[in-house]
């Protein structure tokens, strides 16, 4: 295995806890709200018939790459790319893609923390009755009093830091291990708490049909490039987490099995959190295309108009929690294992730096939404004339840095590594599967994600140039 390697951090004892962490990466905000609403709005079942078909294309072949890359390295991002490319005899340049991995999960981390922080503020508010019987001005009230007070929002994004790093702090079986034992469980009970909430909502099958219902005429060529890049980003890929996560998975563990089971587990929450959300909004007459809004102003009054609605509205929020969590740990491993790695810290120091660096960025969401609002540094060009720093680093991020990423891991996957330690590490020998791998990966893989790519960053109109409807 040119040099077998131990990793320096441990590793998960054995593939639940792996399938457990990972699938608490890959669930984040956007399973609970993004997906069941691009569902609806595209098509419902025929939207998921698609973004499955892209899942098992684009989703689980990098995913089966990242993992293998970090199992063959044993290291952090940074040290594996660093490895893998020196025992492949390429450029050791190669080593920026760990770089770019790392920086991807440290800013996206900045400013998920301060959303996540909006979350364990309205726990509070919800438990505290503060959406009985409120209007739509009130709750929009609510949320503006939180977004346009730094010191509020600064509260919140160190809560939810401090939470982070606690778990980080204590290593891959004491921390990241158990925390994700407890979490992903209790963030499956609370769906299904949830979901019995709905069903005696009166809508639910308005709820069902909204999601489930195969309408074809909806799903546009804009719609099947949605599914594509959503099946993408909701693997939490090319960020650097799966790839730190794999190094710590033991040999004989199944890649293939275990990244099938992650892509299964994260689509059934989104589908789930879909079930939950769409029967109470629907019961209440409320616009189910709301986005981000949907979760902090039109559901909150939704809560506070219906029966229980203290109890299961506190649920829903502490959900959010929990799914924001699990993600936050693993887009800051990978930076705290870099740390102990080359700088000889513990754990304890390396995640306290982390911790901090990732929280003073933070600065720069918490400030774009009050002090800075008004601040928009590349106004001169057309599509960020209004962007904030928190949108600038949302769209470098997620359009950028993300797909790139993904796109780098395929090709030095089946380009650059070599095809018998891609086997060997595999474990899966000459099959027919193994050879689909392949295929996808150095083929279908990297063309998909490149028209996801030009997609997202709008270089590229598929739908006007295949003269298609939007």
């Amino acid at each position: 295995m040119g040099g077998k390697r131990e990793s320096i951090h441990g590793v998960w004892s054995g593939r639940l806890a792996f399938v457990l962490a990972a699938t608490g990466s890959a669930v984040g905000l956007g399973n609970i709200w993004k997906f069941p609403y691009i569902a609806g709005e595209n098509g419902g079942g025929a939207f998921v018939i698609v973004y499955l078909c892209c899942i098992g294309i684009i989703g689980v072949p990098i995913m089966m790459a990242e993992v293998m890359l970090g199992r063959r390295g044993r290291r952090s991002p940074i040290n594996t790319m660093r490895h893998l490319a020196r025992e492949a005899g390429a450029s050791p340049h190669w080593r920026w893609l760990g770089w770019a991995g790392v920086a991807a999960g440290f800013l996206i981390l900045s400013y998920y923390s301060v959303i996540a922080g909006w979350a364990l503020a309205y726990v509070w508010r919800s438990a505290g009755a503060m959406f009985v019987g409120a209007t739509s001005e009130g709750v929009a009230s609510i949320f503006d009093q939180l977004v346009t007070d730094p010191e509020r929002l600064i509260a919140w994004h160190t809560l939810f830091m401090v939470m982070t790093m606690t778990v980080v702090a204590r290593g891959v079986r004491s921390g990241l291990e158990k925390a994700v034992r407890y979490l992903v469980p209790a963030l499956f009970v609370l769906l299904i708490m949830l979901n019995g909430y709905a069903l005696a909502s009166g809508a639910f099958d308005q709820g069902l049909e909204f999601l489930f219902t195969p309408d074809f005429s909806k799903l546009s060529a804009n719609g099947f490039l949605i599914a594509l890049g959503h099946a993408f980003f909701t693997l939490s890929l090319g960020m650097g987490a799966i790839m730190v996560y794999g190094s710590y998975l033991p040999e004989r563990t199944s890649i293939a099995k275990t990244s099938i089971t992650i892509a299964f587990l994260d689509t059934l929450v989104a589908l789930l959190a879909g079930m939950a959300i769409f029967p109470i909004v629907f019961a209440n007459g409320m616009d189910p295309g709301a986005g981000a809004g949907l979760i902090f102003q039109t559901l909150p009054i939704a809560f506070g108009h219906m029966a229980g609605g203290v109890v299961f509205g506190t649920l829903f929020f502490v959900l959010l929690v929990f799914a924001a969590w699990t993600s936050a740990i693993s887009l800051i491993e990978p930076a705290v294992a870099w740390l102990v790695e080359n700088h000889g810290m513990t754990r304890v120091h390396a995640s306290v730096v982390a911790g901090m660096i990732t929280w003073t960025a933070g600065l720069l969401t918490v400030f774009s939404f009050n002090l800075w609002s008004d601040f928009h540094p590349l106004a001169f060009i057309e599509i960020f004339r209004t962007a904030t720093l928190f949108d600038l680093l949302d769209y470098l991020t997620a359009n950028i840095m993300l797909p790139l990423g993904g796109l780098l891991i395929a090709v030095f996957s089946v380009w650059v590594m070599q095809r018998d330690d891609s086997v060997q590490e595999l474990d899966m020998g000459d099959s027919a599967g193994f050879r689909l791998w392949y295929f996808l990966v150095r083929y279908v893989t990297p063309v998909a994600v490149i028209i996801v790519f030009l997609n997202v960053t709008k270089l590229v109109n598929f739908s006007a140039l295949l003269g298609l409807a939007e």
